[in-house]
């Protein structure tokens, strides 16, 4: 299934093919320089071909990938049933709620935080400095909110996940680069990985540490992004067997620039004492060989610590080593399935934010005689905003419940969150820049000199953008949701497709498979989204959103079976196929989520219900609308020729079009080994400093 490496190969270019007869006065770049040069001098994009033959090869990329995945399924996963033609409701309704404990221990936090946030940090410092004050970080370290997921027993607050994503959608909300502060922290740096897979000496060791000082996580190198079989920092282990001798570069380091501690990913080579292979390290970053040499400056989260480091000889102890030689991808996986759900609950924060800005202004700015909310265009933007804002929250609340009640699978939840999220959460700071107009292309600075509201429009919309990318891009989110779509699939069938499988092997898989689709196919034929009453009991009028994902998960599974059935092993490189299928899924998830939600909300007494139900109904009813559109595309597109046009693309084929504009990035290389900047910093800095500036 997809090798989670094919957004990041880099295409292979032969020079020969370039069309000669395009003359260099219609491109941007002459044509010895864009694809070959005349004296026989390897070109840049030939360069660029020659590196990466150096890399792994799909097959080795795919096993790197598969090793590191959970294999097995010991719990039970509403996705993955979801998948399989099967709405099994029970595992997410009646939705888990916090316990009196936990909910007192939230709310507690959730006061001071918020009281804390409005009196001593100010978002526009962050946004005009581009930094978080040292002062508000010392304040976020002494309310504990570096602690926030830290059990008590290590010393920090034990918030359960709903408490902790309520928190980082405060903290968005306020400023985007204290979520991700305190998010890069908790989610994905030193405490998740060592609370997964750290022995209790590490957990006592490091846990209470991380509850004061700050931590980053280090995976991506300036050549690896999203196929970590091509990592190349290294652990060498030292010849006495205490340690090892860490070299590497890390690119994208949030928080690297200001953290105390880090988990580093490098590749320990095979030796005697051990098996060698992808490792998880926590590093000191105070460390001798351990140099911040960049802090990188974005489009958006302009307050955020992220940077370049390099390890030049840099000894860590064993002891320091999380889980297994080789099990550092597992744990990384491991670490993100739950760490994922920190982007959602920012993008939930940022869509009630925008429905908060799209109500007060279209009541207010008036247009041909009346508000502008009363002109229908611009209602049915706001309907748009109130009813993806709702399944947001929703998805949120169901996903983060499930987490906090443990006994279940939540892979596919969290990838599906983080990914349906990300990408609903743009589209509603879209709209709701169209909604403002001018005044949302407007920065809040500007609005502020001139006597208006600062509303940041724009700044929450270059903020929200990189959720898209940030811990796997949408695309790799879904060839991941698509491999763990059809792992059962794999499971029973797969041998039949592997074409180093023995004919006695196929014939063995051929039998288990006609068994298990013997039972399963007649099941996604009838089903209780059949019963013209089917869900009402319990949901009312939203019944009828439950008995169309019911109908559409078995409708889904259908098609699922079919395109195997149709490509086999061809299906991993369908991904335009497969993405369509994540994204049905996806919606499925939130209109039940939806549902679920509402039906909590009931029953906790929150809102009024009708308006409620009515919200509910109106998110459902905009998601089927985007499912049956994904329906149509299945089978009718225009894959295979867009894909062949940009094959040609790449061989050059259709440079003739590329002419009549000017190229400000001018000549240099799109990915390198960077070299020391001229910000290098050669001890640790012990406060964040302003972007651009020299530590």
């Amino acid at each position: 299934m997809p090798p989670i490496n094919d957004l990041d190969q880099e295409p292979t270019v032969d020079a020969d093919s370039r069309p000669e007869a395009i003359a260099s006065e219609q491109r941007h770049d002459p044509p010895d320089t864009a694809v070959g040069t005349a004296d026989g001098e390897p070109s840049r994009r030939e360069e660029s071909t020659v590196a990466a033959s150096r890399g792994v090869d799909a097959a080795e990329a795919r096993q790197v990938a598969e090793r590191a995945r959970e294999q097995a399924w010991e719990r039970p996963s509403f996705g993955r049933q979801l998948f399989l033609g099967d709405l099994d409701l029970d595992l997410i309704h009646p939705l888990p709620r916090p316990s009196a404990e936990d909910r007192a221990a939230g709310e507690e936090f959730l006061e001071r935080f918020e009281r804390y946030l409005t009196e001593n940090v100010d978002p526009k410092a962050i946004e005009r400095d581009a930094m978080i004050p040292v002062e508000a970080i010392d304040g976020l370290r002494e309310l504990g909110a570096l602690g926030m997921k830290i059990p008590t027993e290590y010393g920090g607050l034990g918030l359960s996940t709903t408490y902790y994503l309520r928190a980082l959608a405060l903290a968005g909300s306020w400023h985007a680069s204290l979520s991700a502060l305190l998010s890069a922290h908790q989610s994905i740096g030193v405490p998740q990985p060592v609370a997964l897979a750290g022995t209790e000496e590490q957990k006592r060791e490091w846990l209470p540490r991380c509850t004061r000082e700050i931590s980053a996580f280090l995976l991506t190198e300036p050549d690896v992004g999203s196929d970590p079989a091509r990592l190349s920092a290294s652990a060498t282990p030292t010849e006495d067997g205490s340690g090892y001798v860490l070299n590497g570069v890390k690119l994208w380091t949030t928080n690297g620039v200001i953290a105390d501690l880090a988990v580093v990913m490098a590749r320990v080579p095979e030796h005697e004492h051990g098996p060698g292979g992808i490792s998880a390290f926590i590093v000191e970053c105070d460390a001798p060989g351990v140099v911040v040499e960049h802090r990188n400056e974005f489009m958006g989260l302009r307050g955020i610590e992220n940077g370049v480091t390099r390890f030049t000889d840099v000894r860590v102890p064993r002891e320091n080593r999380i889980g297994g030689e080789g099990e550092g991808l597992k744990i990384a996986l491991q670490t993100l399935n739950t760490g994922r759900l920190s982007l959602p609950a920012i993008c939930s924060a940022a869509g009630k934010w925008a429905l908060k800005i799209a109500r007060e202004w279209s009541a207010e700015r008036v247009q041909w005689g009346s508000p502008i909310g009363q002109h229908e265009a611009v209602a049915e933007m706001i309907s748009f905003i109130a009813g993806t804002a709702f399944g947001m929250d929703a998805v949120v609340e169901v996903s983060s419940a499930l987490a906090d009640e443990g006994g279940k699978d939540i892979r596919i939840e969290a990838a599906i969150a983080k990914l349906w999220a990300s990408e609903m959460a743009w589209q509603v700071s879209d709209v709701l820049m169209q909604i403002r107009g001018g005044r949302g292309y407007e920065t809040a600075a500007s609005l502020e000199r001139r006597g208006e509201r600062p509303v940041p429009v724009e700044q929450v919309m270059r903020d929200l953008r990189i959720n898209r990318i940030f811990e796997g891009s949408s695309e790799i989110m879904k060839l991941l949701i698509a491999r763990e779509a059809v792992d059962q699939h794999l499971s029973v069938a797969g041998e039949l497709i592997e074409p180093d499988a023995t004919v006695g092997e196929k014939a063995r898989t051929a039998a288990a498979a006609a068994r298990f689709y013997a039972g399963w196919l007649p099941g996604l034929l009838v089903g209780r989204g059949t019963v013209p009453i089917g869900y009402s009991s319990e949901f009312g009028s939203l019944g009828e959103h439950l008995r169309y994902v019911e109908r559409t998960a078995r409708k889904l599974a259908r098609h699922l079976f079919a395109a195997m059935s149709r490509w086999q092993a061809k299906l991993e490189r369908k991904q335009s196929f497969l993405g369509r299928i994540v994204d049905i899924g996806a919606e499925m998830y939130a209109i039940a989520a939806a549902c679920t939600y509402a039906r909590a909300l009931a029953d906790e007494g929150m809102g009024d219900p009708a308006a409620v139900r009515d919200l509910a109904d109106l998110f459902c009813r905009q998601s089927r609308r985007r499912i049956e559109q994904s329906f149509d595309a299945l089978w009718d597109n225009d894959d295979d020729l867009g894909y062949d046009l940009a094959q040609r693309t790449l061989e050059g084929e259709m440079m003739w079009l590329e002419w009549g504009f000017l190229d400000p990035s001018g000549d240099g290389p799109l990915v390198g080994e960077p070299a020391p900047s001229p910000d290098v910093r050669h001890d640790h800095p012990a406060a964040p400093t302003p972007a651009g500036s020299a530590g």
